[in-house]
């Protein structure tokens, strides 16, 4: 049942990840347009925004807030302090403040809201711009059940969410968060090789995509473990168990454990930072 949003919206900046949230609730009819209202300091980006969906949209971001019960940051965590300075005086206990920038603590923006405001942290990733988006939540004291409710209706309105404690959350932006570049480059080097090995460079990347995304769609639907759907590929003295010789010799598996380990502490550094 789509939960429906009696509340009014608004997002300060207007870039891709935020866009994509409005298109999903308007897209699930969880809201109006005329309901939203969205800021961002990029005029053509508000153009088209408005252009492309009806909502309303302004450069005045305490006139947003002013106008709003739910306002989502959808900022890089650089221009958090900035904007809370900017907004911290048309706070109240009223408004549900979700952010979605990397590695900011819900702390700080209880701090900014003189620890009235209601604050949830979200974590979201890229692919929530084709629907497919994976994110982690965790919400401040003074959040309800209604907010939880309501903000979950959005996210899963892009894909799926799950409620973590805010301790976490630094390890989900260094796996579903950073983790689309890390499956990126894997396509692209598993396409590489089907070209060296004479393919056609679109064939190569169309298989290498498509092999990645049913792949993965086999561990969420199968809910097997990884290492048995990759035992029921490689037969004994096969093609697939040579492959798998040559990747553990390269060290595939570390060096992506690292990569989420490094992603992980970079968020960790950005939250001291702030």
């Amino acid at each position: 049942m789509t939960v429906k949003i009696n509340r009014r919206f608004g997002m300060i900046g207007a870039g891709r990840m935020g866009s994509a949230l409005i298109r999903g609730i308007l897209g699930a009819k969880i809201l109006p347009s005329d309901r939203i209202m969205a800021s961002d300091v990029d005029r053509a980006a508000l153009a088209s925004l408005n252009e492309e969906t009806g909502i309303k949209t302004t450069t005045d971001n305490s006139l947003l807030a002013r106008s709003s019960d739910i306002i989502l940051l959808a900022l890089k965590p650089d221009r958090i302090r900035p904007v809370l300075e900017e907004i911290k005086s048309a706070l109240t206990a009223d408004h549900l403040i979700v952010s979605i920038a990397a590695g900011i603590p819900i702390r700080l923006i209880e701090d900014f809201s003189g620890g009235r405001s209601r604050i949830i942290r979200v974590m979201p990733n890229t692919p929530a711009l084709i629907g497919e988006g994976a994110a982690a939540f965790s919400r401040g004291r003074m959040a309800t059940r209604e907010d939880v409710d309501e903000l979950k209706a959005i996210l899963e309105a892009v894909g799926t969410a799950v409620e973590l404690p805010e301790k976490n959350l630094d390890a989900v932006t260094g796996l579903s968060g950073s983790g689309p570049a890390f499956v990126f480059m894997v396509i692209e080097a598993l396409a590489d090789g089907g070209v060296k090995m004479g393919l056609p460079r679109t064939v190569a990347m169309q298989l290498a995509a498509q092999t990645v995304a049913g792949a993965a769609k086999m561990v969420l639907e199968t809910k097997k473990h990884p290492g048995e759907l990759k035992d029921q590929v490689a037969s004994p003295g096969g093609t697939t168990i040579a492959g798998i010789s040559q990747l553990e010799r390269g060290g595939l598996r570390a060096a992506l454990i690292e990569a989420v380990e490094a992603a992980t502490k970079r968020s960790m550094e950005l939250g001291n930072k702030s």
